[in-house]
């Protein structure tokens, strides 16, 4: 992969061995109609995301718009357009954990990354969401970094020490 090209962007060589290990995958599903979902999961598997050359190279291949292709890529949360971080980090949002106290947790780790809910910290190395219950109620409030669960956060000042493990 590129580190940066003209445009100021991540861009995807065309050279890339990711689009031949691709196009083998779509070859051996044949000919058959209603393949775009298995492709994208399998395209987001080898890169990690669906950028606008991965969908582009993927309407040439399976014949089906690339609009089309965005549609499904966007209606999905299982699919990503921008890349993600090394460390996936989920605040549980649901009840529990909202009632005690999830929405400071998320504060303090927007502030701590410098990051919005969704977005990526510029060195690539955590994406910060935002989930729904993560099952560990008696817990709350929760976070999850990478399926490693952190619980009883009331006390944010321990994030910054948690996120260190991480770097």
């Amino acid at each position: 992969m590129k580190d940066e090209c003209q445009c100021g962007h991540s861009c995807l060589e065309a050279n890339d061995p990711r689009f031949e290990e691709l196009s083998k995958y779509i070859k051996s599903l044949g000919e058959t109609t209603g393949i775009a979902m298995s492709v994208l999961q399998q395209a987001q598997h080898l890169f990690g995301y669906l950028p606008l050359e991965v969908l582009k190279f993927i309407s040439k291949e399976i014949h089906v718009p690339v609009a089309e292709l965005y549609g499904v890529a966007t209606f999905y949360s299982q699919f990503n357009l921008t890349p993600k971080g090394k460390h996936q980090i989920g605040v549980c949002l649901g009840t529990a954990c909202y009632v005690r106290g999830a929405q400071k947790v998320l504060d303090k780790l927007r502030e701590q990354l410098k990051v919005e809910v969704g977005g990526t910290t510029a060195d690539g190395r955590f994406t910060l969401d935002a989930t729904r219950c993560l099952g560990c109620c008696g817990l709350a409030p929760v976070m999850m970094i990478d399926g490693e669960v952190y619980g009883k956060l009331e006390d944010v000042s321990v994030i910054p020490d948690i996120l260190k493990k991480y770097e």
